[in-house]
């Protein structure tokens, strides 16, 4: 182009440098706006022309910054600025299923310098402040109250999840099917195409347990299952008193969690991946992989290691994979280094047939003592302690038994369900007495029994089924709804507190190690009924959003559901103060009432049921 003065080839170039600029406006407009809102107080309207909803007949507009409250002190001083919001804004309907620490799009946005080959990508990556969602996720076009338990667990409404490309990926293996206005879910499973009952008796007679039932007459109670797909499998052991903690990241097969909640089955979103799972050790008593496509062998088996540190003694491995039974060169390479790899673990199988391998974790420490020197791989060191694990990376170690388990040849907990109330051994680990565990129990039944007359104008039988106790303390709350209701409930324990999620486990419950200073990994939507024991005034302790988390309850919580929040006056009347905007009504004027210590209130809300514009348009 050099030494030609051509006029018009200057005007080329003057144009096609503006409409670069143009477009790079409208990527930084368009981006920044939906991943860099500035502020608590910016407006949905900047994440995009569809971003603020008509929600029935109003319109939903956020205020301006002097309107909004900065702190998060519930009692304000005389004189100070008690304002709050009048509304929310509504989110994008691309966000209604935003799952914000787990969100694709933040980390490209971010530049986060991931490693993609051990799955760093599907770990949790919460967003900074100024780049926080300040809005109501809507639910999606025609959304309608999801199907009660137990019809649930064979068919939902497509409209409240929109996706249907696993029935099609999946459709030789009767993961799930599209008829009319509902998905189904005949049962099936990767390798269990013929239905998960089928295969889970199969695995319990390989066992030589009685009646081909998987329980071992109550002896296994709490599973985790790895890879779940749409948690048939976890889905299909309820009925035989078992619990089932179904993971799998939101990676290819997208939505599966989402299906799992949706059909009232446990299930999380998260991924064998850099850092410890969010469970102590010695949590389950079985583990399960169908074709979880996890590479086993990889850093030193530190994947597999992680499962033995979650199992508990004598606990198994359910392994149906290729290289259980595949005869091919490849195959038999992994088959062979992996079983080096689980007998230098102490490991033994228990039983072996078709495409399935049973593996059992010893009972005592003393298989590990008599290794030979420098085996691989090596014991933990004896300062880890394996029941930390928010934010803790994984390590390719053995954690070898506490003494008890060793003397005892195993956890020592009563079989179920006699070990709902029965002090577990792990008390004592934080100084609690038998004595002080049952009365905890006793608390809580009376507290449990309080919330549900209050609520039973408003509840049927069948009402709620996905439960969150946000603060579980030793899991007593559970242990008295499990007593009145056919629910399930997810125990979160803070990540900073006495971690009794273990005494959780031991009574035969399930839970998670969670912050509420952030988003918790599930999708929108999931739970009936949260409970909120004092997690309003922990988060004030630490500097938090008390703001955000309002927004994150009414994220988690599904249309129609309930809050139960127990806490301090001054929490209760803050958390008021925000009822119109998040468009939350009081369930009634006796569920205010005084604790017997006279401290703690009691304020029951539910969520309403609200559409965008365009959901009631579909819907009609």
């Amino acid at each position: 182009m050099r030494g030609r003065p051509d006029g018009a080839q200057k005007k080329r170039l003057i144009t096609s440098v503006c409409v670069i600029a143009v477009f790079l406006g409208f990527i930084y407009f368009y981006y920044g706006s939906v991943f860099g809102s500035q502020g608590r107080g910016a407006s949905a309207l900047e994440y995009g022309s569809k971003s603020l909803r008509k929600l029935g007949s109003s319109y939903l507009g956020g205020d301006d910054e002097s309107d909004k409250e900065d702190g998060t002190k519930f009692g304000l001083e005389e004189g100070e600025d008690d304002s709050v919001p009048k509304s929310f804004p509504v989110c994008d309907d691309r966000h209604s299923e935003l799952i914000p620490c787990l969100d694709r799009n933040l980390i490209y946005q971010m530049r986060l310098k991931l490693d993609l080959s051990v799955m760093e990508h599907y770990e949790r990556h919460c967003p900074p402040a100024e780049r926080r969602f300040n809005c109501l996720i809507p639910p999606p076009p025609g959304y309608k109250i999801p199907i009660k338990w137990p019809k649930s667990r064979d068919e939902v409404w497509k409209a409240n999840i929109p996706h249907t490309h696993l029935a099609h990926e999946k459709s030789d293996q009767n993961w799930m099917v599209v008829k009319g206005d509902k998905i189904v879910f005949p049962g099936g499973g990767t390798h269990f195409h013929y239905g998960a009952d089928k295969y889970i008796a199969s695995i319990a007679n390989m066992l030589n347990f009685s009646n081909n039932v998987l329980n071992n007459d109550g002896n296994v109670r709490t599973v985790l299952d790895v890879g779940c797909g749409v948690a048939s499998f976890g889905g299909y052991l309820l009925s035989s008193d078992m619990i089932t903690m179904s993971l799998a990241p939101n990676d290819v097969h997208q939505n599966q969690i989402q299906f799992a909640l949706e059909r009232g089955i446990p299930a999380y979103l998260g991924v064998l991946g850099t850092k410890r799972l969010p469970y102590p050790s010695r949590s389950f008593e079985f583990s399960h992989c169908s074709r979880c496509r996890i590479d086993w062998l990889q850093r030193d088996g530190i994947l597999l290691l992680e499962l033995d540190r979650v199992l508990r003694p004598g606990g198994y491995f359910a392994y149906s994979s290729p290289e259980a039974y595949a005869q091919d060169e490849e195959d038999l390479r992994i088959w062979k280094e992996m079983s080096a790899l689980v007998e230098r673990m102490c490991w033994r199988i228990a039983a072996k047939r078709n495409q399935t391998v049973i593996w059992q974790k010893p009972l005592t420490n003393d298989c590990y003592m008599q290794r030979e020197p420098g085996t691989q791989p090596p014991l933990c060191r004896s300062d880890d302690d394996p029941d930390a694990v928010w934010g803790v990376q994984m390590e390719a170690c053995i954690s070898p038994y506490s003494e008890h388990d060793h003397r005892v040849k195993g956890s020592g907990l009563a079989p179920w369900p006699a070990r709902l109330t029965s002090p577990p051994p792990r008390l004592a680990d934080f100084g609690y007495s038998n004595d002080m565990f049952e009365k905890d129990v006793e608390l809580w039944r009376k507290r449990v029994d309080n919330y549900l007359n209050i609520l039973s104008p408003k509840i049927q039988s069948d009402t709620i089924r996905n439960v969150m106790d946000m603060k579980a303390n030793l899991g007593s709350f559970a242990a008295a709804l499990l007593k009145n209701k056919d629910v399930w409930v997810m125990n979160v324990v803070p990540e900073d507190g006495p971690n009794t999620l273990k005494v959780v486990y031991d009574r035969g419950l399930i839970g998670t190690i969670h912050s509420w200073c952030e988003a918790f990994s599930t999708y929108p939507r999931t739970y009936d009924l949260l409970h909120a024991w004092t997690v309003f005034s922990d988060i004030e302790k630490k500097g938090c959003s008390v703001e955000d988390l309002l927004l994150e309850m009414d994220r988690v919580i599904r249309p129609s559901g309930f809050i139960i929040i127990r806490d301090r006056q001054s929490v209760i009347d803050y958390v008021k103060k925000y009822m119109v905007a998040l468009h939350w009504e009081a369930v009634d004027s006796s569920s205010t009432e005084q604790d017997q210590d006279g401290e703690e209130v009691v304020f029951i809300v539910q969520k309403k049921l609200w559409l965008t514009s365009e959901s009631l348009r579909d819907t009609e």
